[in-house]
């Protein structure tokens, strides 16, 4: 058998072995403890380019600022009115589970069919803004392939065409 047969076993065989962890779980990560609202804001960007803030702003020297900022949801009626039309648009969504809903901040989790990722999805009525706050992280890995913002996107895409 030659080299090149031989490389081409060992990335197939690579292949089926990361797909069958992540089929296990052993992608998902740990689920955050410290997720929610505190002093009025969500939790910051992540440390690598896995992750959308609408407040990154607020944290100047956060070395993923620029990458993760992203503009805050448009109000569309009150902040618990908005939130149930972004809850609908999530439930909606691939790979979606809310995780808490309450009247001005929802969480969802999404996971990946293939390989299990999960990723944290936060939305926070941010009454002395106006706007929805959002924050979408990825839990493992040092970059998201834009999965996050392109997610974020989507929900606003949806939001707006609502009306």
């Amino acid at each position: 058998m030659s080299t090149l047969s031989w490389i081409v076993i060992v990335i197939v065989l690579l292949a089926v072995i990361a797909v069958l962890a992540g089929q296990l779980g052993l992608f998902q990560g740990t689920s955050p403890t410290d997720l929610g609202v505190r002093e009025g804001k969500l939790k910051p960007p992540s440390m690598t380019e896995n992750s959308v803030a609408s407040q990154a702003a607020l944290y100047p020297d956060h070395p993923q600022r620029r990458y993760a900022d992203i503009a805050p949801l448009s109000m569309k009626g009150n902040g618990p009115a908005t939130l149930a039309r972004i809850k609908a648009i999530v439930e909606d969504m691939d790979g979606a589970k809310v995780m808490r809903s309450d009247p001005d901040y929802l969480y969802a989790q999404f996971t990946t069919k293939l390989m299990r990722f999960v990723d944290d999805v936060e939305f926070w009525f941010d009454p002395g803004n106006n706007v929805i706050q959002v924050r979408s992280a990825s839990r493992v890995g040092r970059g998201d392939l834009g999965v996050n913002r392109k997610r974020i996107e989507a929900v606003r895409a949806a939001l707006a065409a609502e009306d």
